[in-house]
């Protein structure tokens, strides 16, 4: 049975990626941090499926929420009311950072930030967007437009017109081979350079991550964003904070840009908002959203601030406050990183440990002074940690050599004990 499911992949589209080609997991049911397969075998899980389960796998809470919604309206776009999207909007303005008062139920985070580019150009009335090396905003035509990397754009174009990046905050691997704090900031104040000479007065926004996720797990440095948006203020340029991955916890403050303290004009989430399902939001201040009148109907999706997925929405974020799952995120990371700064100065093959929350890179490399990346051994490393019940999603980043750490906020002291065991044992192997 197990053996004829794994056969049924001939039947998709080939754009799949499996964690385990050649010994695949078929997962049937998952509890806390743990996802357990089709023989039993229990795994904990550090991948969550992209950091979606940041709440934890099948909280009795979101599940409740689910069951009693879906027994009473599935499905309701929004030409009518429905309560959980009224109750969610209410929850999500009350504890977005200011000036953020007006918000959008869509589907996923790519289709969240495709409003957000929309409604910046729209209220702009200008239409250059400026993004940064290695940024990850989605795979929908606008949102890789906003890409920062080449290999998901090869083949594809041309994309949309108005699209230019910047250096990023990569400081260990500085594209301007400063090191930080000496640097002091150069990659941020490039941006005075960018509106100087490649862009042609028609800037409408700037859009970045606070830690950049599907690039590796990369925070950005103190300050970096506050120098950020004094040029950017200084030129009546909006901000868009892409909180798809770090928003409601994962970095350890409820939202990723309050390590900076600067002020969004527009905010994207996803993942951890719906606890599990699809649903996704873009938050705006009240002047930004008065672009979309209501009489052009400029946006619509027929499925978002659906009732279903918005009651499990408002679960979600009612455990992540109630439970302050940002400051046990906060918490937990710290001690995972201090395990884990202690096998990088037992194993020569860690070149650089990062991050905030749990929201954490490892990256691997061949030789520390070259820092050339370990692909290789950390698709075996992959492979070594799955035998010892450890979903470890390494060979990850745009190198391919990060392990690139997003588990569940439930995750215990004693299971992360346990993973720096596993990882450590892998990690001999290797040797």
């Amino acid at each position: 049975m197990v053996n004829r499911i794994f056969e049924k992949d001939k039947y998709f589209i080939p754009c799949l990626r499996r964690l385990f080609p050649k010994e695949p997991i078929l997962a049937v049911k998952g509890r806390g941090a743990v996802l357990t397969d089709s023989k039993g075998k229990d795994y904990i899980d550090l991948f969550a499926s992209h950091g979606v389960n940041f709440v934890g796998f099948n909280r009795p809470e979101v599940v409740s929420a689910i069951k009693e919604q879906a027994e009473k309206l599935v499905n309701y776009a929004y030409d009518i009311h429905t309560t959980p999207a009224v109750e969610l909007a209410e929850k999500l303005v009350q504890i977005a950072p200011e000036p953020l008062k007006k918000c959008y139920f869509l589907n996923s985070g790519a289709e969240a930030v495709e409003c957000a580019l929309y409604l910046a150009r729209k209220y702009k009335g200008k239409y250059e967007i400026i993004g940064l090396y290695g940024g990850f905003h989605g795979r929908t035509y606008g949102a890789r437009s906003a890409l920062g990397w080449s290999a998901y754009k090869r083949g594809m174009g041309p994309f949309l017109p108005g699209f230019i990046h910047m250096p990023s905050y990569y400081c260990y691997r500085c594209t301007l081979n400063l090191e930080y704090p000496d640097c002091n900031l150069q990659c941020a104040k490039m941006l005075e350079d960018v509106l100087q000479y490649q862009c042609s007065g028609e800037v409408a926004a700037f859009i970045a991550e606070p830690v950049q996720g599907t690039a590796g797990n990369i925070p950005a440095p103190n300050r970096y964003f506050k120098e950020v948006k004094r040029i950017l203020d200084s030129y009546d340029i909006l901000y868009i904070d892409d909180e798809v991955y770090t928003g409601l916890g994962r970095t350890g403050k409820l939202w990723g840009v309050e390590h900076y303290g600067v002020k969004p004009d527009i905010m994207t989430l996803a993942k951890t908002l719906g606890g599990g399902v699809p649903i996704s939001a873009v938050m705006a201040s009240k002047e930004t959203a008065s672009a979309f009148a209501v009489k052009d109907m400029l946006y619509f999706t027929t499925y978002g601030g659906n009732p279903l997925c918005c009651a499990a929405a408002l679960a979600s974020v009612n455990i992540v406050t109630g439970e302050k799952l940002h400051e046990r995120a906060a918490r937990l990371g710290e001690y995972f990183m201090k395990g884990l700064n202690d096998l990088a100065d037992k194993y020569e093959l860690i070149g650089d440990v990062r991050g905030k929350g749990l929201m954490i890179g490892v990256e691997l490399v061949k030789n520390r002074r070259t820092k050339e990346p370990a692909h290789e051994e950390s698709l075996k490393l992959r492979n070594e940690a799955k035998k010892r019940g450890v979903i470890l999603p390494s060979a990850m980043g745009w190198l391919g050599n990060t392990i690139r750490m997003t588990p569940p906020a439930v995750i215990t002291e004693q299971q992360i004990d346990h993973v720096i065991e596993v990882l450590d044992a892998s990690l001999k192997t290797l040797k």
